[in-house]
C-alpha cells in the first residue's frame, strides 16, 4: 500500500515551514489511472464532493422533468452554497412548489456564510434556518424525489428508498461496492469509496453525454449546470465559484469537507480526485488548482488560480512572507 505523498508546501522566506500529505488520482473514460500520487486505494468519505453523485436520483428518476426544475435547481442540488439570497431564496420557492416548507428539510440550521446575510440575520436578532443551511439545495432535491416516489419523510435515513437509491449510484459509478458510510453534517449518509473510485466516477461525469442511459444523461446534466450556475455551486470568494468562472466552464469542480476536492474535466475525459490527510483547505484548494492547471482548463496566471496555488502570504502589514504552492511532482 502507497503511502501518503507530499502534495502542497508553505514557505516563510527560505524555510519550508509546513507540509501537507495526502493523495490524488486523475482517471481517464475507461477509469483507468492516468496519475495517482499517494494511495490510489485509500478509503476514505468525499463529503461533498459527492453531492452530483447524490442527486443522479432526482434526474433520472424523471422527478427533476416532473417538477419543472430548471438547471439553475440542478446546480443547487449539487452546491455547498453560503446561504446568501441567490441561494436561498430560490430554494425556499422550491420548496413552496413542492407543498412543502422549512420544517420538512432534515439538513439542520445554519449560520450563513455569506457576510451580508449573516449581518442581517445577526442585526434583526433573527437566528438561521435549514434553508440557510449549504446543503438546503440538496435535501430540496432529495425531498423532490421522495415525493415522486411516494415515499415518506425522513429521506435521510439509510433504508429510505432515496438513500437506498443514492448507494446504488454511488456504487455503479464508483465502480465497487462502499465498505460503509459516515453521516454527514447535513445528517445524510456519505458513503465511502477509495480514491480511484471517486476519480472513476468523475471521469463517468466528465463523458456523459445526454441521450445515453438514462444515468449518462442525468451526470451530463449535473456537471453542466455546476459549469453553468458557479455563483450557485459555492458562492463570491469560494474557490469553486472562482475557479469554475476562471476557465469558463470548461470543467466543473466540487469541494468537499475535511479537504476533499474533485473535478469533471469534459474536453479532456478526465476525473480528478483530491484529498488532503490532515484535512487543510489551504492545500486542497491549491492542489486542485495545480492539476487543472496541469490538464490544461486552467491558466496559472489567472487571478483566481494565484490566490490558491503559488499563492503569496502577507502578513498584517501587507508584506510578502511566503508562499503556498504544489509540490513540484504536481507540476508539468
Amino acid at each position: 500500500m502507497s503511502k501518503a505523498e507530499l502534495l502542497c508546501e508553505i514557505w516563510r522566506g527560505d524555510f519550508m515551514e509546513s507540509r501537507h500529505l495526502g493523495h490524488a488520482v486523475v482517471c481517464g473514460r475507461d477509469g483507468e489511472i492516468i496519475e495517482a500520487w499517494g494511495d490510489p486505494g485509500k478509503v476514505v468519505l468525499p463529503r461533498s464532493s459527492a453531492k452530483m453523485i447524490q442527486g443522479l436520483g432526482l434526474v433520472e428518476s424523471g422527478a427533476a422533468d416532473a417538477m419543472g426544475l430548471t438547471s439553475a435547481h440542478l446546480a443547487l442540488a449539487c452546491a455547498s452554497h453560503d446561504g446568501a439570497a441567490i441561494h436561498t431564496d430560490p430554494v425556499s420557492r422550491w420548496l413552496a412548489e413542492l407543498g412543502l416548507v422549512e420544517d420538512d428539510l432534515r439538513c439542520g440550521p445554519q449560520m450563513p456564510a455569506d457576510r451580508p446575510a449573516r449581518k442581517a440575520l445577526i442585526c434583526s436578532d433573527t437566528t438561521p434556518c435549514q434553508v440557510h443551511n449549504n446543503c438546503s439545495g440538496k435535501h430540496a432535491g432529495f425531498l423532490t424525489l421522495s415525493k415522486h416516489l411516494g415515499a415518506g419523510p425522513e429521506y435521510i435515513d439509510p433504508d429510505h428508498p432515496v438513500q437506498k437509491g443514492v448507494r446504488d449510484a454511488f456504487e455503479d459509478v464508483t465502480g465497487a461496492a462502499s465498505p460503509g458510510f459516515g453521516i454527514d453534517g447535513c445528517s445524510a449518509p456519505n458513503f465511502a469509496t477509495t480514491m480511484h473510485g471517486m476519480a472513476r466516477a468523475m471521469a463517468f461525469f466528465a463523458t456523459a453525454r445526454e441521450g445515453g442511459s438514462a444515468r449518462e444523461s442525468a451526470a451530463a446534466r449535473l456537471r453542466d449546470a455546476m459549469a453553468l450556475h458557479p455563483d450557485l455551486v459555492a458562492g463570491e470568494g469560494r474557490a469553486c465559484t472562482e475557479l469554475m468562472r476562471a476557465m469558463g466552464g470548461a470543467a466543473a469542480i466540487k469541494t468537499g469537507a475535511e479537504a476533499y476536492f474533485v473535478a469533471m474535466l469534459p474536453a479532456q475525459g478526465l476525473g480528478i480526485a483530491v484529498k488532503i490527510d490532515d484535512g487543510g483547505t489551504r492545500a486542497a484548494e491549491c492542489v486542485i488548482a495545480a492539476l487543472l492547471v496541469r490538464h490544461g482548463v486552467l491558466d496559472a496566471a489567472h487571478p483566481a488560480t494565484l490566490k490558491r496555488m503559488d499563492a503569496v502570504v502577507k502578513n498584517r502589514r501587507g508584506v510578502d512572507t511566503g508562499v503556498i504552492r504544489p509540490a513540484p511532482t504536481l507540476r508539468r
